[in-house]
């Protein structure tokens, strides 16, 4: 007797699909994997500094820059010391004072145990000011003079300044060109608004050493200045205060002005 063979035979119950069918079934398919994932979680993380990670649990991400620049700025807020604080209480911030009332209170206020250094402010109406100022009397801060020679060019090709003015001839004005990127900004390079540029080099003995160059900061209309020590006369500082004030323009160009020590309070001038 021979073997018999067993066939398979498919469900033909089932029918058969047609194209479109199976296209179509394919797509609401994708369409249910797609509309569950949107149902997921969305979670995005964002970088912090050292290497920490943060996460946000759908909602907007937080703008970590401006975060961190607010810390920043209240890591930055100064506290102030009881002593600070009681000067303080001294000086009506309300009021405009005259200058010689002015001097007093910041001498009064000064709680430094050396001998600081009185401050001029001033915020003016247009940037770019630069004035060579002769003030009638020294401000405590010795200055070194220097003449302009070929020792300084050398010193100045290793980077070396040690001088706080700068004279110099027409003859070596050419030499010092070269270094107009460095010296200029320090307000250093010679010129004849200044009185910095000088016929002879013994002419420099007539610099005043008490001549100061006074000039607003590079991108904003202020000026920060010096008139003096605590420890000077206050006819002195006085003097040498409105000195500057009417080199840079008084009421044509000063918007506000405030004078202050090293360590005190600030006060508000009437420049009226």
């Amino acid at each position: 007797m021979g073997k018999t063979k067993t066939a398979t035979i498919s469900d033909f119950s089932k029918e058969k699909k047609s194209g479109k069918e199976i296209y179509e079934e394919k797509r609401v398919k994708k369409e249910e994997k797609r509309a569950k994932e949107e149902k997921k979680t969305q979670v995005e993380s964002v970088g912090l500094k050292g290497g920490e990670r943060i996460k946000v649990v759908t909602g907007e991400i937080p703008d970590v820059a401006e975060e961190e620049k607010s810390v920043a700025k209240r890591k930055k807020a100064k506290v102030r010391g009881k002593k600070y604080l009681k000067l303080r209480s001294k000086i009506d911030k309300s009021k405009l004072y005259k200058l010689p009332d002015a001097i007093k209170l910041v001498k009064k206020t000064s709680y430094s145990k050396f001998d600081g250094t009185i401050e001029l402010h001033l915020i003016t109406k247009r940037a770019k000011i630069n004035e060579n100022v002769k003030l009638p009397y020294p401000t405590g801060k010795e200055k070194k003079i220097e003449v302009a020679d070929e020792k300084t060019i050398e010193k100045l090709k290793k980077g070396k300044i040690d001088f706080d003015l700068l004279l110099a001839t027409s003859e070596m004005m050419p030499k010092l060109l070269t270094f107009a990127k460095v010296l200029g900004p320090k307000g250093l390079m010679p010129n004849p608004k200044t009185g910095t540029l000088i016929k002879e080099a013994k002419d420099a003995k007539k610099f005043s050493a008490n001549t100061l160059v006074v000039k607003t900061e590079k991108k904003q209309p202020v000026i920060h200045t010096i008139i003096g020590k605590v420890s000077q006369k206050e006819n002195e500082l006085e003097e040498n205060a409105l000195a500057i004030i009417k080199a840079v323009g008084e009421g044509k160009q000063l918007v506000k002005a405030y004078l202050c020590s090293t360590m005190s309070p600030s006060v508000k001038l009437n420049l009226s």
